[in-house]
């Protein structure tokens, strides 16, 4: 595990402008509790409403849960708290995922896709040579 948190230098009202920090994980569902508390204590040392907090560690949870499904080797989470943004990334070496499988119930797999997309004010998923990003961006108010 490797973990890092860093902040730029402060903006006129006194806090830092941006606010960084990184987990990299195995990419296996054991790990997606640690990734989630990660998340959680990180949030609350930025000074994240708890509402808001709560969001964005369901937003890391879903993520991370797919990045250890899908990813094959690790994952990263990286969180950047930048004014009234926060950047979720989470990173992992797997491959494109296909959005229909037939074979898996519609009931147990793909809800959380959705829950993302109504948590962020935006989300993207970029396929790499290394595997694939998936971004999502919440409002945040520290």
């Amino acid at each position: 595990m490797f973990v890092t948190d860093s902040a730029s230098p402060t903006s006129l009202l006194g806090r830092p402008c941006r606010r960084q920090a990184l987990l990299t994980l195995p990419a296996q569902e054991a790990h997606v509790s640690a990734a989630r508390h990660f998340a959680a204590d990180v949030l609350e040392t930025w000074s994240v409403p708890t509402s808001e907090r709560d969001s964005a560690v369901l937003v890391v949870d879903e993520l991370a849960a797919n990045a250890a499904q899908y990813g094959h080797e690790r994952m990263t989470l990286l969180l950047t708290l930048d004014h009234d943004n926060l950047h979720i990334v989470v990173t992992d070496s797997g491959a494109a995922v296909e959005r229909h499988r037939s074979d898996t119930a519609p009931d147990e797999h793909g809800r959380g896709t959705g829950i993302v997309q109504y948590l962020a004010q935006s989300t993207e998923i970029h396929q790499t040579r290394s595997g694939r990003e998936v971004h999502a961006c919440l409002r945040c108010s520290p």
